[in-house]
């Protein structure tokens, strides 16, 4: 038994079946009986066509890793080739930042006027032409060129991949898709760590063409989200897309009618200023937004990784290359681990344990560096201290795969509002990538300072970190898009 649209749009037998209290809707309980039953079969039915989806679009965070890993095996090749001060080869490693900046302006309006599919298909070009500039450059211009046209694309990528995955997902799967985001992202690095030992750079940037090449194709067997065909009021392609996603035997009516009625409640043509912003139900969720990735960047990933080779040399690790990977590996295994665990224990409960993690490790190597600088080298406890160092910094690994890495990207894409997507969207975006720039270019001027005082600064942005989800991030868990964002209200 199902229940037909004619059922919800003439209230006979659902008279007022969406009383809004707090998270929920309440309804009678042979409707709640029928809606229990009607989720479980969608999201039986849907997951093959939903997954299929997922996986096309998690080709733009591969390209994302791997446009992060790639300098990280080529550094010296590439100097030594193109006669490159080190200094100059930092300005090309930055400037993939500089280029997702500017991506991060347009991704937000770019995604509301031509949707998430075509917002994909255009990040994909300056990729592409982005990794052949690299591998054909003959001096640092096509070079710098090249890294600044992969950023520009990254920077859309960064924004639109997780808000399509947010918005095509059942309600229950929907962290568990969200989090492969992130697990694209460190498969992506990983992949670079791992090629970059077999090919020269130039070969390695042709490789990194690969993702968006298939990524291209793949776009034209994937729906468009329905959430935004039903913001643009193209009523029968919004239905076409939900039904494809859901399965063509399961019954959509209930869904189209929220989905409908939170369109409906935004007003047409209503278009959002910054001084809207303002108002509470959309400076909060953006707050809390814009606060989970300015975090996520100062909680100091960027400079321990920066900072890793050396610590595996204090502790007598021969190949930092080696070790570099390894700690790629257990990226991934604690990523993948995290896509099983965020629809089962929550968003919120990973942050708080994975920020909590991370004040303890990221503590014990500011400790562990501060006791280095008053030990003789040769000593047992200087060995001690550096093998100390290499247990934070793997913890530190797990603790931020755990939680601070994939879920901020989630949340952020789960209770913005529809109608400011595209503003507080790039705003969000603009803001973490800015941030991210800001931390890579300081690193090495504060590791220089004082290493332990470098990493006793991110402790304490770490502890804050648990606070800040404790207090004001709300919790997504089960909660379809139109509950949360109506919570705000």
């Amino acid at each position: 038994m199902s229940l037909s649209r004619e059922d919800c749009e003439d209230g006979n037998n659902l008279k007022k079946p969406f009383l809004y209290t707090g998270s929920w809707y309440k309804m009678g309980s042979k409707q709640s009986n029928l809606l229990n039953s009607s989720t479980q079969y969608v999201i039986r039915d849907s997951s093959v066509s939903v997954l299929f989806c997922v996986l096309i679009v998690a080709l733009g965070p591969l390209q994302f890793g791997f446009t992060c890993g790639y300098t990280s095996p080529t550094q010296e090749s590439i100097i030594s080739d193109l006669k490159l001060s080190l200094s100059e080869f930092s300005l090309f490693g930055s400037l993939s930042n500089v280029g997702a900046m500017v991506g991060a302006i347009v991704s937000g309006q770019m995604a509301e006027y031509i949707g998430r599919k075509g917002s994909l298909m255009i990040a994909a070009i300056p990729n592409i032409i982005g990794w052949l500039a690299i591998s054909f450059a003959k001096d640092s211009a096509f070079l710098f060129m090249g890294r600044f046209l992969e950023g520009f694309g990254v920077g859309i990528i960064s924004y639109v991949v997780p808000v399509y995955i947010a918005e095509i997902s059942p309600q229950n799967m929907r962290g568990t898709l969200g989090s492969v985001n992130q697990l694209s992202i460190t498969i992506g690095i990983l992949l670079a760590y791992l090629l970059g030992f077999f090919v020269n750079w130039r070969v390695l940037a042709v490789l990194g063409t690969l993702p968006c090449l298939i990524l291209i194709p793949g776009l034209f067997f994937i729906p468009e989200s329905p959430r935004w065909l039903a913001k643009i009021r193209m009523t029968e392609e919004f239905e076409s897309s939900l039904q494809v996603l859901r399965g063509f035997n399961t019954d959509i009516s209930l869904e189209v009618h929220e989905i409908k009625s939170s369109v409906e409640s935004m007003g047409k043509g209503v278009t959002i200023q910054f001084a809207d912003l303002k108002m509470k139900k959309y400076w909060f969720p953006l707050m809390v937004g814009i606060g989970l990735l300015v975090l996520q960047q100062l909680s100091g990933t960027n400079g321990v990784l920066f900072y890793s080779s050396t610590i595996f040399l204090n502790a007598g690790v021969s190949s930092s290359n080696v070790a570099t990977v390894g700690l790629g590996v257990i990226q991934v295994i604690v990523t993948g681990i995290t896509t099983w665990l965020v629809d089962k224990s929550g968003r919120r409960l990973l942050l708080i344990v994975s920020s909590s993690i991370m004040t303890l490790s990221l503590f014990l190597v500011s400790i562990a560096f501060y006791l280095e600088k008053i030990t003789e080298k040769d000593s047992t406890l200087y060995s001690f201290l550096g093998i100390l160092s290499v247990i934070g910094l793997v913890t530190m690994v797990i603790g931020y795969s755990l939680g601070i890495g994939p879920i901020p990207w989630l949340i952020m894409s789960e209770i913005l509002p529809m109608n400011i997507k595209g503003l507080a969207g790039s705003i969000a975006t603009l803001t973490s990538w800015l941030t991210s720039w800001i931390i890579t270019m300081t690193a090495n001027l504060l590791l220089t300072w004082s290493s332990g005082g470098t990493f006793l600064m991110y402790t304490v942005v770490a502890a804050f970190t648990v606070v800040f989800a404790a207090i004001w991030v709300p919790e997504t868990k089960g909660r379809t898009l139109e509950e949360i964002q109506l919570s705000f209200k």
